[in-house]
């Protein structure tokens, strides 16, 4: 992998979201139910191994996906396993990610458990009202700052996967990168995320199988944000040996 992230240039408040999904949009509307079929697999077999171990490869295969139509090339299913191409870096990203959300998320199960426990009617007691009122509140502020902090760590990693798939970055690399890019493009990826967000919960109304039919979507604006962000990386030319001498 390459170590590109101190010289890799990227533009400031340069995401549009709406113009995001209208651009992903019109990037997968050609080959949509390919896509669906891919992130539907990413999404199924990813969920099966702890951690995102494999999760971060696939969603790697995705943006090789996007890219490759960003570039007007033909893609195949196949593709997305091409994104185990990317396996060492794509697992150092998502473990960075991984960490801090156990983090987040831990300390509010720690507090849920004990707070029950402990407010709980035995079998010679009523719940007192005035606990049980400062437990609830105490919950809703700890769930407030979770979804704050959630939603945080997901802008910074938001380029992650593009970085290691379009300009070779390494795991630690693009985790950098991505962070220092989405945080000078803050509040439109936090518009272009409430967006997706929505799409999403539009997609749960649909009975749950609507959500994997927003994924293409919410996938390809993230493609059309990066590349408004970094630009799309030049295809290295092929290695190929030099031509025979002419002795004409």
């Amino acid at each position: 992998m390459q170590n590109l992230s101190p010289a890799t240039p990227f533009r400031r408040g340069a995401v549009a979201p709406v113009e995001c999904l209208k651009t992903g949009w019109s990037l997968i509307r050609d080959q949509y139910w390919l896509l669906v079929g891919m992130t539907l697999v990413a999404m199924l077999l990813g969920s099966f191994v702890p951690f995102g171990l494999i999760l971060g490869p696939l969603m790697c295969g995705i943006y090789l996906a996007l890219f490759r139509l960003r570039r007007g090339e033909r893609i195949e299913f196949g593709i997305l396993f091409k994104g185990f191409d990317y396996f060492g870096e794509s697992v150092i990203a998502t473990l960075i990610h991984y960490v801090p959300m156990v983090m987040i998320i831990l300390p509010f199960y720690v507090v849920l458990y004990a707070g029950l426990f402990l407010i709980l009617p035995g079998q010679s007691r009523e719940p007192d009202s005035g606990s049980l009122f400062a437990f609830f509140a105490i919950m809703i502020v700890m769930t407030l700052v979770m979804m704050v902090l959630i939603m945080l760590l997901s802008i910074i990693f938001t380029f992650s996967y593009p970085l290691i798939v379009d300009r070779k970055l390494s795991g630690i690399d693009a985790v950098k990168l991505s962070a220092r890019a989405a945080l000078a493009n803050f509040w439109p990826l936090l518009g272009l995320l409430l967006l997706n967000g929505l799409i999403g919960f539009a997609g749960l109304l649909l009975c749950y199988v609507g959500m994997f039919l927003a994924l293409p979507v919410t996938f390809a604006a993230i493609e059309a944000a990066y590349e408004q962000v970094f630009g799309l990386g030049e295809v290295p030319a092929p290695n190929l040996p030099p031509p025979p001498p002419s002795f004409t």
